[in-house]
């Protein structure tokens, strides 16, 4: 479900209520150790909790004034964030 390699994180299989809460720590213990990168490439499935998640990571990394950036959102994510006006918050970079 995710893997780690330095600094980023890469996240595979899906990203919704049922899996978000076992992922939320282990991103959070890369960000208090300094900049993140999270790779989305392989997430199949996604809902509104994958939004949720990656604010709180957002907010996390701000709050220990770090990066943290995402990669490779799947295009269902992309939409999702369109559709609740947050997409320019989740973009990658």
């Amino acid at each position: 479900m995710i893997e780690r390699d330095g600094n980023t994180a890469r996240i595979s299989g899906a990203l919704t209520l049922g899996t978000v809460l076992s992922l939320r720590d282990v991103v959070k213990e890369l960000i208090a150790a300094g900049d993140v990168v999270v790779d989305l490439k392989a997430v199949t499935e996604v809902d509104s909790s994958a939004l949720s998640l990656l604010l709180e990571w957002r907010r996390e990394a701000q709050r220990r004034n770090v990066h943290i950036g995402y990669r490779n959102l799947p295009p269902n994510l992309i939409s999702l964030a369109t559709l609740y006006g947050i997409n320019d918050i989740v973009a990658g970079d």
